[in-house]
Parts: C-alpha cells; structure tokens; sequence
C-alpha cells in the first residue's frame, strides 16, 4: 500500500513537471525566460522568405549586402506579397511606410489568410488597420499601435497561425508609391486548434442612414473575442454636436436589445462632454480638427468575450437642444479574434467610396 501511494506521488510529480514545461510562455512579461521553444524571424524586402542566414544578399552599388533592396516601388493597380510563412507561429509585429498621402493610406488595402481559408480574415485600408481614420497621420501610440510623423506605421497585436500565413498589400491607387515594410514573427508556437485568428473589417457609410445604427461587426456566428475599433467620423453638419450614439454589443442570442450597452460616442473611447484630442493606451482622440474625429478604444484588459454569435452597432444621434437623429460619415476599422474557418467578411468599399471626402493636408 505504501509503495502505491509513493508511486501515485511521484507520477502526480512527473504530471506537474510535464503541465509547467508545457505551459504558455509570456513572452512580454516574462523576458528573462530564454527556453521557450520559439524560433524568431523577420520578413522585409531584403529577407522576403525569412530563410535562416538568407537575408540582405542584395547588392547595392556599395556592394553585395549593402542595403541592395530595402524597398520596392508599388505600381498603381498592383499587388505584391509581403509574406506566405509555413506555421505554427505568431506575426508580432509589423512595420511600414509609404507617402504619407491620405489618399494614398485609404487606397492601399492590407489582407490576410490564415491556415489556407480562401477568403481573407483582415481586409482593410493601411491607414486604418495602422490606427488613424481618414489618412490624415497624427504622431501617437496605443497598445495596439504607434505611428510617426512621417508616417512609421506599426501594429502591435499578436496574430496566431497554425498553419500558414499569407499577407498581401494591393495599390488600388491611381499613383506608383514607395513601400518599405518589415513583419516580425515566432515560428514553432503551440495553438490550440481553435485558437483566435485576428479579424479586420473595414466599414464606411458616407453618410449613415437616418435612424439606422453603423454597424461595426456583422453578426459572426462563432466564438470570439472583440478587441476594440478605430473609427473616424466626419461631422456633416458642424454646427450640432454628433457624438450622443451608444454602442451597442449583441451576443450569444440577443435579439431586440444589447447585453452591452454604452451612453454615448464619446464616452464608448472614455472620454466625456464632448471630444478632446487625448491619445491614451487602450482609449482616446488621435484626431480632432476641421469636423474630422479619428477615435478609438482597445479591450485587452477588459475583455468583452462570446461563446456563439456577437454582433456590434453604434447610433447616430445628436444634441442641438436636445436629442435628435443625425446623419454623418462614418467608418470603422473592427478588430476582433475568432478560429477559422470564419465566415467570410463583407465586401469591403471600393477605392473611390474609400476615399471620397477625405482629409486634404
């Protein structure tokens, strides 16, 4: 009896070993820990496969290694492939810039397919999935992203793959524009096979519809998490105040009325009384000027989780004595995780729908 119970707590020992060796590594919080099983790589133009010891063998006039293909210009109509990576792993960053042209940032369009889905998971405008409304490039960070004066575009948020990853950026524009661009990523990561693939969905209702809410994400009939969104507005009628919509989060069978339910525009990115030009970490205005809002809000400590269907709206009212319904312009870049296979998303606006009325520098 005695030895059987020796035996039981050794294997209960062995079991726990086995539980913490395989455990999740928290790779931000946990920068000390150098055995994780992760194999970093990177993807540019000068690496465009991430091949180990493949990378900066172009040749320059200064020679073999010389910084001989940092970039490439992107034709008008063209689209070129930014990655097809093999998986397991995780993009965890990526970096890019072009001209900073507003028409430009709303007329390049960022897709992505996770695991070999036909349809692309993340379909939207540049500027827009890089965290500013309207392509007018406003200097700040967030948690998700941060962006330089001259138009440095980075996105911060994990995106998992089991399989493969394929990225592609198309110029929808009527101009050739430089791109320069880097994504960094960890191959031989451990999924679960329904971990969340990230999700873009670019909107835009120029203007909304009287008494009818912008919908931000179309129901999804699978589990998932939102993340947040970057929205831009565009006042059409400067003189009343636009923001008293509430957002609006259906999920797991609501039907009439929300399980989430915010008490206003301004107040859904935590600001209040009105907007002000206050970029936070997970909340904030990075653009208020000339009738032209860019906002947005980003749940990662406070996560808003479905297990079965979710979708996301947020009213047009306004205040001009009193409450009343309003029309403007407004568009939508919706983050959120769900495994695949997904639904396929909604036909995205075309290039002049994108960039109708746009911010003009």
């Amino acid at each position: 009896m005695a030895k059987q119970i020796v035996s039981c707590i050794l294997l209960f020992v062995i079991m726990l070993g086995c539980i913490s060796c395989e455990r999740t590594v928290d790779i931000v919080t946990e920068p000390y820990l150098l055995d994780t099983g992760l194999i970093s790589r990177s993807i540019c133009f000068e690496n465009p496969t991430g091949a180990p010891g493949q990378g900066g063998k172009a040749a320059s006039k200064l020679g073999a290694g010389r910084k001989g293909a940092p970039a490439m210009t992107l034709k008008a109509g063209q689209e070129v492939q930014l990655c097809d990576i093999e998986g397991p792993g995780t993009i965890r960053h990526i970096w890019m810039t072009t001209r900073r042209d507003p028409l430009n940032l709303r007329s390049l369009v960022i897709r992505a397919w996770w695991d070999g889905q036909e349809h692309p998971s993340v379909e939207c405008p540049i500027g827009d999935f890089m965290g500013f409304a309207h392509g007018k490039v406003m200097p700040y960070h967030s948690a998700v992203h941060s962006l330089g004066k001259n138009a440095g575009m980075n996105i911060w948020l994990p995106m998992p793959f089991s399989k493969r990853a394929k990225i592609t950026l198309t110029n929808d524009g009527e101009k050739d524009v430089p791109l320069f661009y880097q994504i960094d990523y960890t191959i031989a990561d451990k999924h679960p096979t329904d971990v969340g693939r990230l999700h873009v969905l670019f909107r835009r209702e120029n203007p909304t519809t009287i008494k009818k809410d912008f919908v931000m994400l179309p129901k999804r009939k699978n589990k998932g998490r939102f993340m947040g969104a970057l929205i831009g507005i565009r006042n059409m009628t400067p003189g009343q105040w636009w923001g008293e919509g509430e957002i609006k989060i259906y999920m797991d069978g609501d039907t009439d009325f929300p399980t989430i339910c915010g008490t206003g525009s301004e107040d859904y990115v935590c600001l209040s009384y009105g907007m002000q030009q206050t970029p936070f970490l997970y909340n904030g205005c990075n653009l208020d000027e000339k009738n032209f809002v860019s906002m947005y809000r980003w749940h990662l400590p406070d996560p808003i989780l479905w297990r079965e269907d979710c979708r996301i709206t947020i009213q047009q009212i306004a205040w001009k004595n009193g409450l009343a319904e309003t029309q403007d312009d407004w568009s939508c870049a919706t983050f959120w995780y769900e495994p695949v296979p997904s639904a396929v998303l909604p036909r995205m606006p075309d290039v002049q729908a994108r960039t109708a009325d746009i911010w003009k520098d």
